[in-house]
This record gives C-alpha cells, sequence and structure tokens, in this order.
C-alpha cells in the first residue's frame, strides 16, 4: 500500500512536470510566432481553413476560458462540479497515451467554435504570457486538487483538476501537427 504522502509527492512531481513541459511548448510557440509578420499569421491556406493567427487564438482561449478554469473550479470543488464521473473512451484512450492520436479533429465551423483572427502579434505574445502565469498560478492548487470532483468535457468525458490542468500541455502538443502544415502552407503562398 502507498502512503498517502508518498501519493501526494507523486502528485505533486507530476504537476511540475506537466507545467515545466508546458514551458517549453509556450517558449516554442513564441518562437514560431516571432519568424512571422501579421500578414501572414492571417493569412488562410484555404476558405475553410484556419490561419496561423486563428490557431495561437484558439490555443490561448481554450486554455484561458475552458482548460483552467475547470482544473480550478474541480480543485475548488466548486458548486457545479460533481462527485465522480467517467471519462469517454476516446477520453480513457487520451489520458492512457498521455496525448491526443495523430489524427486532424475537424468541428464544422460555428461562430462558437471558428476563433477570430487576431488584431495584432502583440496580442497573442500576451495571451501566450497569460496562459503562462496562470498555469503557473494554479499549479500548487492542481498539486493538493482531489480527483473526486470532476466537469464535463465535450468529447473526452468527466475530467477533475489535474486531467484539465494537463489538457492545456496536451492540447498545445497535438497542434504542432497543424501549426507545422499551416507553415507549410503560409510559406507557399
Amino acid at each position: 500500500m502507498i502512503a498517502l504522502d508518498t501519493l501526494k509527492g507523486a502528485i505533486s512531481m507530476n504537476t511540475k512536470e506537466i507545467l515545466t513541459r508546458f514551458e517549453a511548448l509556450a517558449a516554442q510557440y513564441m518562437r514560431e510566432l516571432d519568424a512571422w509578420e501579421m500578414e501572414e499569421l492571417t493569412r488562410k491556406p484555404r476558405e475553410e481553413a484556419w490561419s496561423l493567427g486563428q490557431l495561437y487564438v484558439h490555443l490561448i482561449q481554450s486554455a484561458l476560458f475552458l482548460h483552467l478554469p475547470n482544473a480550478v473550479a474541480c480543485s475548488q470543488k466548486a458548486p457545479g462540479t460533481k462527485l465522480g464521473g467517467q471519462k469517454t473512451e476516446r477520453g480513457a484512450a487520451v489520458y492512457t497515451l498521455g496525448s491526443f492520436p495523430p489524427i486532424k479533429i475537424h468541428v464544422p465551423p460555428s461562430e462558437q467554435y471558428t476563433p477570430k483572427q487576431p488584431v495584432s502579434k502583440e496580442q497573442l505574445h500576451e495571451g501566450i504570457q497569460q496562459v503562462l502565469a496562470k498555469m503557473n498560478e494554479v499549479e500548487p492548487a492542481m498539486r493538493e486538487a482531489s480527483s473526486d470532483h470532476t466537469l464535463t468535457h465535450p468529447g473526452l468525458g468527466d475530467l477533475h483538476a489535474v486531467e484539465w490542468f494537463r489538457l492545456v500541455e496536451m492540447h498545445y502538443r497535438h497542434h504542432l501537427r497543424q501549426l507545422d502544415t499551416l507553415k507549410e502552407q503560409v510559406a507557399a503562398t
């Protein structure tokens, strides 16, 4: 049987590792951003495709307005969270693998899902910095977070605080393939 202190230490190390991995991803996204002019960031390779800038907006908004608020809500056992719950089959696979499968996930364009074009590179720089700051701010609470309170992700099912926190890093990592594809397409046009 594992002692509670040992288990808390493992959870603590895990959230720090998640944060460290995210910091490296954020730095990579910043370097990539610096390589492009604003016109290139807003150029769409095809009408139905996102621009590089829209990809950045999507990553920033999903972290700041969905993933991290839900991580905090679960860690605080806030009203609206529920005890227990289950992941979908896809959610269980994602968390078992520690990443999304290397496939495109297509969501039809819509007013509420399709990200707006960025206004400036500064907006994107500041957004990534805000996500980085928020990840650092909430990480200590994640070390102590219980796994008993969850909120439902539309595709992955019921996630607890650390899973929502981890989702930020997995989501940014998943979109690296899309970033590379968009870079190639923008450079070719």
